[in-house]
């Protein structure tokens, strides 16, 4: 396959199944973190920071205590990532979950060139220097548009981790694989923000400042392309006041750290005027504060709430009556719920109570973009490894 790039590792990739969480994993999880930080993207890239955080031996430790060591687990053999292509450090999670449930591993890394991917890369290989065992189970690829090449990955695979949209994923679930090779997709999702107006009006100004930066991180950080980053914000106790304190501070925070690129900006006011025009059935107005915060109000809700979208901070907007009036309209769409001024555990229960499809994770404000071991409702560790029984 000549027209595959491999910026780690090669096409001999060793496939020798690992217990789960080994030491020698973990170890490697802990230099990388160390790495990173003391790196100078560690302090540039948030996201960068944010994988050596979570990849740090207290968390890793607290994680594997969290699963039964009784149990006899190793890896299934070799894992297949397809990287989802807007999200730059995606890639490297999915790695290291993984690699923590004792896989080999091929990565396909986003076809967009990320600068802060390619300092990723470089800081892996000086730490695989002292890993040459993990460096061996592991190939980092780059390839374009290529059917061919992801059938011939998939056909080696035990498992695949496929990150993308729904189309996307349609294509790669008809490749052959092996018969018991095991899939996990990522599809595309949808995600809200239940806000409690009460709770605003309350908050003293630091806090205000604290939320306003939370959800900056939500949001504006990646262009609002996660699929847990938050499109509609629900508000409890609805009052005008309460929403020009959020958003105002909202603004103030996108002010001082947004970099509003021009395809963006055009894309946004393209998405508005199209929202303004073709979606008068739902959209009651729309409001732009200078190009950076645009606001659409919603009229009422439907299930053709999950196509509205918006990036680089373009929010949809409704007041509820009360939590369990969204819940109608909830699917399997739907991933997350980032919220302030509300119970969580409440909202669980209700969920529970509504035998609801969707929502896989309720979290604060500034919690949207925290990826771990269990995602979308898959515990990864446990379905990346296979358990040894014995009698």
């Amino acid at each position: 396959m000549n027209d595959v790039k491999y910026l780690i590792g090669n096409e001999n990739i060793t496939v020798s199944p690992l217990p789960t969480f080994s030491e020698e994993v973990c170890n490697f999880l802990n230099d990388l973190s160390k790495a990173i930080l003391q790196s100078p993207a560690g302090r540039l890239y948030p996201d960068l920071s944010a994988l050596a955080f979570w990849s740090r031996k207290g968390n890793i430790q607290k994680i594997k205590e969290i699963y039964n060591q009784q149990e006899i687990r190793l890896g299934r053999g070799l894992c297949f990532h397809i990287a989802p292509s807007n999200i730059p450090i995606n890639f490297a999670f999915s790695y290291l979950f993984s690699l923590l449930a004792g896989n080999a591993n091929i990565v396909r890394l986003p076809s967009k060139d990320f600068p802060q991917v390619n300092e990723l890369v470089s800081i892996m290989k000086s730490v695989f220097e002292n890993y040459p065992e993990i460096e061996k189970r592991t190939a980092f690829v780059k390839y374009g548009r290529n059917n061919e090449i992801t059938q011939s990955f998939s056909q080696k695979a035990d498992a695949r981790m496929i990150w993308g949209g729904d189309n996307t994923i349609a294509t790669v679930r008809q490749m052959s694989t092996k018969p018991r090779c095991v899939d996990i997709a990522f599809a595309d999702r949808y995600s809200v923000c239940i806000i409690d107006a009460n709770k605003i009006l309350e908050a003293d100004e630091e806090t205000m400042q604290r939320l306003g930066e939370n959800f900056y991180n939500d949001t504006y950080l990646m262009d609002q392309n996660a699929c847990s980053s938050p499109q509609l914000m629900y508000w409890l106790n609805d009052n005008d006041q309460a929403r020009e304190k959020f958003w105002n501070i909202v603004l103030k925070t996108a002010e001082q750290k947004y970099d509003l690129q021009d395809a963006i900006c055009v894309d946004k006011y393209t998405k508005l005027c199209e929202d303004a025009i073709d979606n008068t059935e739902f959209i009651k107005r729309t409001t732009n504060t200078g190009n950076l915060l645009y606001r659409s109000e919603l009229k009422k809700l439907s299930a053709y709430v999950e196509n509205l979208r918006g990036k680089g901070g373009y929010f949809y907007e409704y007041s509820l009556s009360d939590i369990e009036e969204f819940l109608k309209i909830v699917n399997e769409k739907y991933q997350t719920v980032t919220y302030f001024g509300i119970d969580a555990k409440k909202l669980a229960d209700i969920l529970l109570v509504h035998n609801i499809a969707g929502i896989d994770r309720i979290v604060p404000i500034g919690k949207a973009m925290d990826i771990d071991i269990i995602w979308d409702g898959h515990d990864l560790v446990r379905e990346l490894s296979r358990v040894i029984s014995y009698s």
